[in-house]
């Protein structure tokens, strides 16, 4: 019994850090080599007034839907909430509305993987920072003040899903933000895919040219609990009676 008291203890580990300056690196503790299990740990991340904080993930592998990492725009609080990340797939940069970012870490009792670094750096309040890179695309431009456009493209054998041109405009509270999500790189003969965020796009394959006959597509949307899912057509052509999307949620199912 005493021996595995002090394997229990030794597996778990409660971390806090509070970073500031102009730029550092966060990561989750053992990494490269994999993180404890019971871990719960937090950072909070503050740069100095009418400066923002921009973080960018350079690696990240989590037990997916077990093992989460939460990110605040503010202070680890509920209202501050800004994503709940999860799974194998590199999250986009993340730009802090204000002073204060925060990152809060929870893993289970089983089963862990090589965790997450992320650079972190200190943007005047009046600039988007950088968008991101695509997986398996190309991006142009390197400017990233208000007025400043970033383009996307992909590689062959991939299409673009979202806009292709983002523009940083100015937000209210004298900040700064892009007028589209990060688009994505998908593979021509792949469709539908599992979402999350605060916001995103959905198209069909090809969009705005023809989708493939035969096309199979499911696309699965994630909110936090006790919110609600909005989806919005900005343009919609379907085979009338051959062709159709189905709509499903809590209130039953509709075909389009």
């Amino acid at each position: 019994m005493v021996s595995v008291g002090k394997i229990m203890y030794r597996l778990a580990q409660n971390c806090s850090y509070i970073l500031q300056g102009p730029n550092g690196t966060v990561q989750s503790p053992g990494f490269p080599y994999g993180y404890p299990n019971y871990a719960n740990c937090t950072w909070t991340i503050t740069a100095e007034e009418q400066n923002r904080v921009q973080l960018v993930f350079q690696s990240f592998a989590l037990e997916e839907d077990f093992d989460v990492l939460s990110v605040y725009d503010g202070l680890p609080l509920q209202g501050n909430l800004r994503t709940r990340l999860t799974g194998f797939q590199l999250p986009p940069p993340i730009v802090s509305t204000g002073m204060v970012l925060s990152l809060w870490l929870v893993s289970d009792y089983a089963v862990s993987a090589q965790g997450f670094q992320a650079n972190y750096e200190v943007l005047p309040s009046h600039t988007c920072g950088n968008p991101g890179r695509l997986r398996n695309g190309i991006q142009q431009g390197t400017m990233f003040s208000v007025g400043d456009k970033v383009r996307y493209s992909c590689n062959p054998g991939f299409f673009l899903e979202g806009h292709a041109l983002l523009t940083c405009h100015a937000s209210l509270e004298n900040t700064a933000s892009w007028d589209f999500p990060l688009p994505s790189c998908r593979a021509d003969d792949a469709c539908g895919g599992t979402l999350r965020g605060q916001s995103g796009i959905i198209s069909t394959p090809h969009y705005p040219s023809e989708y493939n006959n035969n096309a199979d597509c499911t696309w699965t949307i994630l909110a936090e609990p006790g919110d609600t899912i909005a989806l919005v057509f900005t343009d919609f052509q379907l085979e009338d009676g051959y062709d159709f999307l189905e709509v499903t949620g809590t209130e039953g199912s509709s075909l389009w």
